[in-house]
């Protein structure tokens, strides 16, 4: 199984609302790299969720439900339907993610408009960590 963080921005979707829904399509994701992560993602991978915009921070963690496939809706883009696991809470804000200075070769800290990443295995451990009774 792999880790992988995606962002959202909570007025546009947040994750109270994905708690609500159960499941979604992951969707409006058109950066090559994000693209990627997107394609590389199989089903029962986590995702961990991650509020951008003014509350930077993780926020919930989901499964991957579903193989990548394009989205209909535009050619540059790839969809993964995704299930909610949990919120995970308090939130880890990125400040507190760049103070511990254990991630600073990571996407999220070097490329702060990347929405979806591949998450390395050491953030996956200093998170489950944070959140012992999670089970991430």
């Amino acid at each position: 199984m792999n880790y992988f963080l995606a962002k959202t921005d909570p007025e546009t979707y947040s994750i109270q609302r994905f708690q609500a829904e159960k499941c979604t399509t992951w969707d409006g994701v058109t950066n090559a790299q994000a693209v990627a992560a997107i394609r590389s993602m199989k089903a029962g991978d986590k995702v961990i969720l991650y509020h951008s915009g003014g509350q930077s921070a993780v926020v919930g963690l989901a499964k991957v439900n579903s193989q990548p496939r394009p989205d209909p809706s535009n050619p540059k883009s790839w969809v993964v339907d995704l299930q909610f696991l949990r919120l995970l809470e308090p939130p880890t804000t990125l400040a507190e993610i760049k103070s511990c200075g254990l991630f600073n070769d990571w996407a999220l800290v070097r490329q702060s408009r990347l929405s979806t990443m591949a998450a390395p295995v050491e953030f996956v451990e200093w998170l489950k960590g944070r959140y012992p009774a999670a089970k991430l």
